[in-house]
């Protein structure tokens, strides 16, 4: 179990694409988008994770499907053998692709918004460092003479306020990206 737990851990870190066959719906449920569905010679894809799938379908689990397609393609083979996916109604191919395209699109945004909050974090925390150095200096009898400390003082500080509203719009965007 421990294992598993790190495989799918590592998984789901991976900034890529993944390709996982398993029937264990705790493993597959958060770590996949989209299911693909194989039977009666057809690929059928589903986007979602394994229990939008399994929602779909109407069934409890992975090995229910698996009875399921058997009978349907029995059947179908006698009722009907011009139309062997009668009972299925495809998604249409434009509605299909402009929702996994949305999804896409999505995501990158997301990545775009999570990069730009991480880099607004970064510049927020060496300006802070800078300007406490800074105010160390001018604390001392030398730098409270020195007026380009005060002048450096007052630039970071401005520019610690633009990054911080930066910051925050990122952040914003990112909490209704992910709504």
């Amino acid at each position: 179990m421990r294992s598993k737990d790190v495989l799918k851990s590592a998984l789901s870190d991976f900034d890529g694409t993944v390709i996982v066959v398993s029937h264990d719906r705790e493993f597959l449920d958060g770590l996949v988008d989209k299911v693909y569905e194989f039977g009666n010679k057809r690929i059928r894809e589903h986007l979602g994770g394994i229990y939008d799938f399994l929602e779909h379908k109407k069934i409890e689990n992975l090995q229910e499907l698996e009875r399921k397609t058997e009978t349907i393609s029995g059947q179908h083979k006698t009722e009907n053998s011009d139309n062997p996916e009668k009972d299925v109604i495809p998604k249409k191919k434009d509605e299909k692709n402009s929702s996994y395209e949305e999804q896409k699109e999505q995501a990158r945004r997301i990545r775009k918004l999570e990069k730009a909050v991480a880099e607004a974090e970064e510049k927020i925390t060496a300006l802070e460092t800078r300007i406490s150095e800074l105010e160390a200096r001018m604390a001392t009898p030398e730098g409270a003479a020195d007026v380009s400390l005060y002048t450096e003082h007052d630039r970071l500080k401005n520019e610690l306020s633009g990054i911080v509203d930066t910051w925050e719009e990122a952040t914003g965007a990112l909490e209704k990206a992910n709504l």
